[in-house]
């Protein structure tokens, strides 16, 4: 059986190291590095508020026609990183919504395949009109 031991320090700071590095690609739109993190397949899945991304090719298109900046993302509220053994992670950000009234949860499920590393396979971020009781 597979070590599912929780957040093993070393994985922990791991995935928030490529985290970190995708959260600045879509503040500089580094299409690349964004690719990068997503799993290239017709499986990957991103939800997001104003879209429906089943596949890598669609999440790929509108990472494109995306504007570059910072974003929706003003103020981070909460950051978890939950691993379970070496192998597979989930993140979850709540942060102020920029200029408007409103928290963003996003959320991100990372799997480290054995030939090509960690990739995020499904992601969701939506929004919410009142303050998050953490």
């Amino acid at each position: 059986m597979k070590d599912m031991t929780p957040n093993i320090p070393e994985v922990v700071e791991e995935v928030r190291e490529l985290f970190e590095r995708y959260e600045q690609a879509l503040i500089d739109k580094n299409v690349d590095v964004l690719d990068a993190t997503f799993w290239n397949s017709p499986h990957a899945i991103r939800l997001a508020n104003y879209e429906h991304g089943y596949g890598f090719d669609r999440i790929h298109a509108h990472r494109v026609a995306r504007p570059p900046g910072p974003g929706t993302k003003e103020k981070r509220h909460r950051l978890d990183i939950v691993t379970v053994g070496r192998d597979v992670a989930t993140v979850t950000l709540v942060y102020k919504v920029r200029d408007r009234d409103m928290v963003g949860r996003q959320t991100q499920t990372w799997v480290r395949f054995p030939d090509i590393g960690w990739k995020v396979v499904m992601a969701h971020v939506s929004m919410i009109d009142k303050e998050p009781t953490l």
